[in-house]
């Protein structure tokens, strides 16, 4: 999917959303996408101060005989509604009001109150060894003034789709890269006055302290307006001494709900059956495995998403809250600070939540009380690190012993790594000997007669850079291995089996058709989804 499909699904979703708020409000709701760029804009009804101040847009003038149209946001006072009632009734003049979204809403300001425009070149990612397109962002970053150099690298970094901006002291510059697609890249140097602005906005923004000799953990949020349509980004900030000064990392984390959905991860039919069978159920423990930035939070807000529903009460406890979803009561657990996920969760079953989502599970106790929560009444999701789900299986085990309350709480592990996905301009190879056979060997067994793969004449694909593509790749796809716990798995928990190791675990639960996170991803490279060497990579 195009940046352009995405902002188009983005908008639909913001929209049918809308309708439905409308629904509630008893407004009638109005989708604004076929003119909202062209209509004559009316300027006489009201002042740009209070379009800005109370989320209003006059539509229409109207007359003694015609109303007054007006368009409204969810985030429009009811105060601000009934004083224009009012004040129009008062003089025998009727007034309608049409609830639009917040897409609608900014793409009228912005023509009613276009800012002032400054054009800066976008930052392009330097392929390796080209110093040049580095030297030419670092002369955009200095070009840049300086009360605008933060919110433009931002922006930046989000329009290319990067998961982290790390801002890095060298002895002589300051460095500046970002991870695209899982990548580090080489962005831009620039010059320690452009740091101390750098540094000193990011500190107030964040709440953290660029004197202090301490890591610190802050977070911020920023607006981002893109062709039509808005979205939050989340940005969580880690900040550390080093050598030469303080070194930044910078997470972002796209807030976009219409894409927090199990349709967009790039999962098979068969994978998002398993998940929807388990929290179809109003009971049991799904446990999200795998290491930072393997997508593991995307597919948790994936499942509440499709759960977010007005029949249930959704409570999560999060350290920090990465994306904001209405409907859903999120309580930040701050760790650094003496709270626990245990203490937490204990709090809110109080509450009688239907779901529950601990942020990550990292303790005995937490485990303990997450696993009593998944048996008395309670969906339970939360995430666990480990590097596939039949070693999440046994240190789980080793973490709360056997346990038979377990074996009947746990219902699904779900393992995920996120591999760059092929663009459609990749190329056919076929690969040496000594790669045959390791497909081969990872694949032994496996029952491929759904796929139309010829394990003796293999076809891979490899990246194929072009003008429109530089590395060749195009956005991440999900790699998922899903543990489903079935009787013989339960038995490693009940201590019917006495050696529980990861491999007895993993073994048991591929005769029981489970494919692991290596089968997975060799299927994906032969499938063209990506290549070899990034299996290698990243699994």
């Amino acid at each position: 999917m195009d940046e352009g499909e995405v902002q188009a699904k983005r908008r639909q979703n913001e929209e049918e959303a809308t309708s439905r708020r409308a629904k509630i409000l008893g407004i009638p709701y109005l989708d604004t996408r076929d003119f909202e760029k062209d209509i004559p804009l009316v300027t006489s009804m009201l002042g740009k101060e209070q379009m800005h101040k109370d989320f209003i847009i006059p539509l229409k003038e109207g007359d003694e005989v015609n109303p007054y149209f007006f368009m409204v946001t969810s985030q429009t006072p009811s105060s601000t509604i009934d004083k224009l009632t009012d004040d129009y009734d008062s003089k025998g003049l009727r007034t309608v009001f049409y609830l639009i979204s917040n897409s609608a809403y900014q793409v009228f300001m912005l023509r009613h109150d276009p800012p002032m425009q400054v054009h800066y070149d976008d930052i392009e990612i330097a392929s390796e060894g080209d110093s040049e397109t580095i030297h030419q962002v670092s002369k955009t970053l200095d070009s840049v003034s300086t009360d605008k150099v933060f919110d433009y690298l931002l922006d930046q970094a989000d329009k290319l789709g990067s998961s982290d901006i790390h801002i890095e002291n060298m002895r002589d510059v300051i460095r500046i890269r970002m991870r695209v697609d899982g990548i580090l890249h080489p962005v831009a140097e620039i010059s320690r006055d452009k740091y101390r602005i750098f540094m000193g906005e990011l500190s107030s923004r964040a709440n953290v302290s660029t004197a202090s000799n301490k890591p610190q953990s802050g977070h911020m949020q920023m607006e981002i307006h893109r062709d039509g349509a808005s979205h939050i980004l989340n940005i969580r900030v880690e900040m550390v001494p080093t050598m030469y000064g303080h070194d930044a990392v910078l997470r972002l984390f796209n807030f976009d709900e219409s894409l927090l959905n199990l349709d967009l991860l790039g999962i098979t039919e068969e994978e998002r059956g398993k998940i929807e069978e388990v929290i179809s159920h109003p009971r049991g423990l799904v446990l999200m495995v795998g290491p930072t930035g393997s997508g593991k939070s995307t597919t948790l807000y994936s499942i509440l998403n499709a759960l977010n529903t007005t029949e249930r009460k959704i409570i999560t406890l999060e350290d920090p809250i990465e994306y904001g979803i209405p409907g859903i009561s999120q309580i930040p657990i701050f760790t650094n600070d003496g709270g626990s996920f245990a203490e937490g969760l204990r709090s809110v079953l109080r509450l009688d939540p239907d779901v529950v989502m601990v942020g990550e599970i990292r303790d005995g106790d937490t485990a303990r009380t997450a696993i009593q929560a998944s048996i008395t009444g309670h969906l339970v999701l939360s995430s666990f690190h480990a590097n596939s789900t039949s070693a999440a299986f046994s240190r789980m085990i080793d973490l709360i012993g056997v346990n038979p309350i377990f074996s009947s709480s746990v219902r699904l592990l779900i393992a995920q790594r996120l591999v760059r996905r092929l663009d459609k301009n990749k190329e056919a190879y076929h690969p040496d000997e000594s790669t045959a056979r390791y497909i081969r060997k990872v694949l032994e067994g496996l029952d491929l007669s759904e796929y139309d793969f010829d394990l003796n004449n293999i076809t891979l694909w490899r990246e194929k850079p072009s003008e429109d593509s530089p590395f060749g790749f195009n956005g991440r796809t999900a790699i998922m291995e899903q543990l489903v716990v079935t009787e013989p798995i339960q038995r490693f928990v009940r201590g019917d089996v006495r050696d529980i190791n990861t491999n007895a675990i993993e073994a048991t639960a591929r005769e029981e058709g489970m494919l692991t996170l290596e089968q997975k991803g060799v299927l994906a490279a032969l499938r063209g989804d990506t290549t070899i060497d990034e299996i290698g990579r990243v699994i």
